[in-house]
């Protein structure tokens, strides 16, 4: 019988079954099949990265901080399950390392991008990626400015999301 179990997990594989087709959510995953999604969709996520969020350009144009806000937020809902909770937990971390000491800022900022980095792997929250980018941005420029627009764009991302 111990034989036998290879051979069904090859034939099953072969069968070719989709989602929709009997796979339950542990042997189909979140792969195609759900509302809306198609290949194409699907692949486009996966290959294409995100664009990179511009410092100089998230701090002179409240436009373009929306708009930056709006797509991380459509990336999430495409590509992660990431919950309300994790968003709004690590954007109570961005707003108290906003109200830090000028002195410790910087280094509170440092840890937040440690945090984000350890949430997107432990969760898988590709979409992330960009806000982890800017994070890097924001602490190397260390300007006050700077700190807020990335807690503002974040503040955004949250309500968005809700």
């Amino acid at each position: 019988m111990a034989e036998q179990q290879p051979n069904q997990v090859q034939d099953r594989n072969r069968e070719g079954r989709g989602p929709r087709e009997g796979r339950g959510p542990r042997e189909g995953g979140r792969e195609g099949g759900g509302r809306g999604e198609g290949r194409g969709d699907r692949d486009r996520g996966r290959f294409e990265g995100p664009p990179e969020i511009e410092l100089e350009k998230l701090i002179n144009d409240p436009l373009y901080l929306d708009n930056q806000a709006h797509a991380v937020v459509s990336r999430m809902r495409d590509m992660d399950s990431g919950t309300r909770s994790q968003l709004r937990r690590f954007y109570n971390a961005v707003r108290r390392a906003c109200r830090a000491p000028e002195g410790e800022r910087q280094h509170e900022f440092v840890m937040l991008r440690a945090r984000l980095a350890y949430t997107i792997a432990r969760h898988s929250l590709r979409s992330l990626d960009t806000l982890e980018k800017l994070l890097l941005q924001v602490t190397r420029k260390n300007d006050q400015r700077g700190y807020e627009r990335f807690r503002d764009l974040f503040e955004a991302i949250v309500a968005y999301n809700e």
